[in-house]
């Protein structure tokens, strides 16, 4: 079994639960007592919080470069950048360990299901930049489109004032609902939920089909530890 680098604490929450998938995956497909082998580096959120809304890209690339150096000498033979949002700085960086790139696991699950137009629900730095949209149109022929600026405004506050503390509001599944519909009504044959705390706002009464990024993410980095060392 491979072992699997996670640069996490962006937020713990998320992280908290890759690891979770992670280890059903491997006890479903393997066979009880058997769990994932994972080197966790955890950052203090707080720090890449302020550096993203600071517009300090290049500093959180660095940042995830050390990350990864330091996760391929304590042995991992892949990594995941446990956050979404965070992909906007990885495009950059050079490391000598392959990545598993979070764009590319859900490019591959939305096209396995023949859909070409999707919502995009996420940070604003996730909805307004071209890093997420810009890849799945250019190497999937996907086609993203997100809510209105002040939906927006919406989605950021929901998670970097509630999901990233944890907290989950009746309020907010109520407007997150609403903003999905609207979506929908636009055309989305799906919905992206492209920060991965958002699994946290579903209800039995969601609507549409969702691509979890985070349990895609999770499932993929499953899946890839327990191919042939050589493979």
């Amino acid at each position: 079994m491979k072992t699997i680098g996670i640069v996490g604490g962006m937020t713990w929450h998320s992280s908290l639960h890759y690891y979770s998938v992670i280890n059903e995956i491997i006890e479903e497909k393997v066979g009880k007592k058997h769990s994932a082998k994972i080197i966790l580096y955890s950052f203090d959120f707080n720090e890449i919080f302020e550096k993203q809304f600071a517009g300090e890209w290049d500093y959180i690339g660095n940042r995830m470069e050390e990350a990864a150096v330091k996760l391929k000498e304590a042995g991992a033979d892949f990594i995941l950048y446990a956050s979404a949002t965070i992909h906007r700085a990885i495009d950059g960086i050079k490391v000598d360990i392959p990545i598993l790139d979070i764009r590319d696991t859900v490019g591959e699950e939305i096209k396995k299901n023949n859909v070409t137009k999707v919502g995009l629900l996420g940070t604003s730095f996730s909805m307004l930049d071209n890093f997420f949209k810009g890849r799945l149109e250019k190497k999937y022929g996907i086609k993203t489109i997100v809510p209105s600026p002040e939906k927006i405004e919406i989605m950021n506050r929901i998670i970097f004032d509630e999901l990233a503390c944890g907290k989950v509001t009746r309020e907010s599944k109520v407007q997150f609902d609403k903003i999905v519909r609207g979506l929908e009504l636009n055309g989305a044959e799906g919905i992206i939920l492209g920060c991965t705390e958002l699994h946290m706002l579903i209800t039995e009464e969601s609507p549409n089909r969702f691509y979890d990024t985070m349990k895609i993410h999770a499932y993929h980095a499953a899946m890839k530890s327990l191919e042939n060392n050589d493979g």
